[in-house]
């Protein structure tokens, strides 16, 4: 998995296919893991800081810590089976690609493509 949310413009895939597959992918966990509502509290999460960054470099960097320290609440969540091993691994590589209030931007909007499609596998 190979997402980079740091580049401008994004790849044009981003939101489209690279979201597509990330929601195929979490669709094959067992139904007691990667449930909607566990993986929608990672996104209100998410959304909060990117509305309190509103865009602004200089807030990113002050806020960076707390972003990256949803890394911790993700590990916390498999380790209450909340979620699987893809979903950890697909969030730390977008946090990991989030160095900017761009980027941030960027994955906000990936991760909201990949709950489009991951609620339409489950209709």
């Amino acid at each position: 998995m190979d997402i980079n949310l740091a580049t401008f413009p994004p790849d044009a895939e981003l939101f489209n296919m690279e979201a597509e597959k990330v929601a195929n992918r979490l669709n094959q966990a067992p139904g007691t893991v990667n449930k909607p509502t566990q993986i929608r509290r990672f996104y209100d999460e998410l959304v909060g800081w990117q509305e309190r960054i509103d865009g602004d470099d200089e807030r990113f960097r002050q806020y960076e810590a707390f972003i990256r320290m949803l890394n911790a609440k993700v590990a916390y969540a498999k380790g209450r089976r909340l979620v699987d091993d893809e979903f950890v691994g697909w969030f730390r590589q977008c946090i990991k690609t989030t160095t900017n209030a761009r980027a941030l931007d960027h994955f906000r909007l990936h991760f909201e493509a990949v709950l489009g499609f991951l609620k339409a596998l489950r209709a």
